[in-house]
């Protein structure tokens, strides 16, 4: 699990994420719905209008709204951006338990403990439909992702699964089941039908059971107590539930009926929510056992189990395009993804190649050429069974590094968490029509974080006990060098032969390993990667919220902060501006310490080189991507500090300069 924000409060009952923003929102035990940004971590808002315990909540997909239900029996509806409860609906006998808004039609869903499901339009302010049919408390209701389907979990131990086509013609106007409309009836907003007619679909049933605009398709009866969640799969006929009989069952549909797939067993009390990964072929669930569930779909087997100490889950939401998942306990929230979603990468700058693992190969993209192909398979993890990981879920290759002092082949070191940390040496032959044929058999070991070249034909990595092995290209232990401090907890590029940066705390080590010296040491707090320029003598060290740049020696030159995490960086390789991004930015810094920003981007790119003004990234998906930047404002700072007044004064004519900061700068 990656910690993504973690927030202290109330008991969290109710959780949502914004479609487009980076918000989440709780709602709480004590009455309190919370906004908050989980990017920078930040509470943004807080709406009280609440009697008692919020159980649901819910932004509408497009408008600035929120939705809530609560133990007062009311449904509010409100403007977020206008900060205050536009109107409450009323209609629940007892407590609302979840709340959704539709992603099409102008619909809300909500379950109570009336043993109801009510559904609302929020533009008329008025209950279109009772579905009545659970004979105990109604604790969860979810609209499907595409089709005309609602799931339902009640205490009474079945699922149950509902069909508001009907529903939908009736308010569209599409087809009305009872014929034309009347002449007290008309289309209102979005096309749906107002006003109140004669229909005679008001029959004996409709009277006493509701209206039958909307019926049951399917009852689903497998559990052995009350369920608590049940929810649909974003794209497959498939259905999962969560009960207090500790089980999370999979269904399958069809058109004319629905049967258990399978039981996963493993969560030793009340099993609370549980939900389909948007992403990945896997089921999470949260308990009353303290403890997040990870599931492989296809194997049903739990692959993870995340733990707290003493805080009980009861809530989860999924983030609709990103791979974020929020869980709400007894003592707040925290939002988290299951794995990293950085590609492992490597920059040949000798080849002009860049190395980059997608799914379990290893590709290789000429700059040049341009064009990508794989050039070896990557070994899997070993073991399996109930208590193994499965593919892609937190183990795969998490650094890559490729050897810059080997001129006559290539040398790449893949690093992994698999089996507590471990690493794959692979050597290849260098030239245009390298294939996977030519890749020699991995050579294996296990390691503490990055391993790193240090000369032609040698590598270094930290084994358990935080000692410094030196191993050649046959993988033989050559020299065993003990850190200079115990706290040393991962390798990085020393820049040159022989050199290796240790990452101790919040410091980095520039330590020779011959010599057992070390050459100088720099605070980096949270120090993720290190880039030397071609010359090797200026460092930047990408850290979690800041660039530091330093010298050859490790005095430093410079320190950035940012608000943000920084994703990545690279110098230009004809300038000394250094180009890294955070989660919707391009940026420069400056060995002076100047900065900026260069453009923004719509997802994070993780850039692996800068050359005249075109920026080379990998995307989340480990695609390749390129595109033009302007370093206008960087390189005439740079000019401006070299007292190059003749370039200065060219770019003052012939660039597009314009802005208070230029103007600022000058002065």
């Amino acid at each position: 699990m990656l910690t993504k924000f973690e927030s202290k409060s109330a008991r969290v009952k109710g959780l949502a994420f914004h479609p487009v923003r980076p918000w989440v929102c709780s709602s709480l035990h004590n009455g309190v719905i919370q906004l908050w940004d989980y990017r920078v971590g930040t509470l943004l808002d807080r709406f009280e209008e609440h009697d008692g315990p919020v159980r649901g909540v819910h932004f509408h997909l497009t408008e600035p709204l929120l939705v809530s239900g609560g133990d007062d029996y009311k449904l509010k509806v409100w403007d977020y951006r206008l900060r205050r409860c536009m109107f409450t609906l009323l209609g629940h006998l007892d407590y609302i338990r979840t709340i959704q808004f539709h992603h099409e039609y102008p619909w809300i869903l909500s379950a109570s403990d009336d043993q109801t499901l009510r559904l609302w339009n929020w533009q008329d302010r008025s209950c279109i439909s009772v579905l009545t049919g659970h004979n105990h408390y109604v604790m969860a209701a979810s609209f499907h992702p595409s089709d005309d389907l609602i799931v339902s979990a009640s205490l009474d131990q079945t699922v149950r699964v509902w069909d508001t086509t009907g529903l939908r013609k009736k308010q569209t106007g599409e087809a009305s089941p009872y014929g034309a409309l009347d002449s007290t009836q008309s289309p209102g907003p979005m096309g749906l039908v107002t006003g109140k007619g004669n229909t005679p679909a008001l029959n004996m049933q409709a009277e006493l059971f509701g209206t039958n605009d909307v019926v049951v398709k399917y009852v689903l009866e497998g559990h052995d107590r009350g369920v608590n969640w049940a929810s649909f799969h974003p794209t497959l006929p498939l259905l999962v539930s969560a009960a207090d009989d500790r089980q999370v069952k999979l269904w399958r549909m069809s058109e004319t009926k629905a049967w258990e797939v399978d039981t996963l067993r493993g969560h030793s009390n009340n099993v609370s929510c549980v939900l389909f990964h948007p992403r990945h072929e896997l089921i999470v669930s949260n308990s009353e056992d303290r403890s997040i569930r990870v599931w492989d779909m296809s194997k049903r087997v739990g692959v993870q189990t995340f733990r707290r100490e003493s805080d009980r889950f009861w809530i989860m939401a999924c983030h609709r395009d990103q791979n974020l998942i929020a869980a709400g306990h007894d003592g707040g929230m925290i939002v988290f993804k299951l794995e990293r979603e950085r590609p492992a990468a490597s920059v040949s700058e000798s080849t002009g190649r860049l190395y980059f693992v997608k799914g379990r190969e290893l590709y290789v993209h000429d700059y040049g050429r341009g064009g990508e192909h794989p050039i070896a398979n990557l070994r899997r993890t070993v073991g399996g069974g109930a208590g193994s990981q499965t593919d892609g879920i937190g183990n795969g290759p998490r650094y890559l590094n490729y050897n810059q002092f080997n001129p006559s082949e290539g040398n790449i070191l893949v690093t992994s968490e698999v089996d507590g940390g471990s690493y794959e040496l692979l050597t290849f032959a260098l030239g245009h029509n390298a294939s996977s044929s030519s890749v020699s058999d991995g050579k294996r070991g296990s390691c503490t974080g990055p391993a790193v070249f240090i000369g032609r034909n040698r590598f270094v990595v930290l084994d358990k006990s935080r000692q410094l092995v030196v191993r050649n290209l046959q993988n033989e232990v050559t020299k065993k060098v003990a850190s200079p401090v115990p706290t040393v907890d991962g390798l990085l590029d020393g820049g040159s032969s022989g050199r290796v940066l240790l990452r101790a705390e919040d410091k980095l080590i520039l330590f020779e390993h011959q010599s057992r010296r070390t050459l100088g040491e720099i605070h980096a707090p949270k120090a993720r990667s290190a880039h030397w320029t071609a010359d090797g003598q200026t460092l930047a060290i990408v850290c979690k919220y800041g660039v530091v740049i330093a010298n050859r020696s490790l005095e430093q030159l410079a320190s950035l902060s940012e608000t943000v995490r920084v994703k990545s960086g690279a110098w230009d390789l004809e300038n000394s501006v250094f180009v890294y991004t955070t989660m919707n930015h391009v940026k420069y810094c400056l060995p002076n310490g100047d900065s900026g920003i260069i453009r923004t981007i719509d997802h994070p790119l993780y850039v692996s080189r800068v050359e005249k003004n075109t920026l080379y990234a990998l995307n989340r998906e480990a695609k390749c991507v390129t595109f033009k930047i302007d370093l206008t404002e960087a390189l005439f700072k740079l000019a401006l500090e070299a007292k190059q007044y003749k370039k200065v004064m060219e770019m003052v004519r012939n660039s597009r300069l314009c802005g208070q900061a230029i103007i600022a700068y000058l002065t």
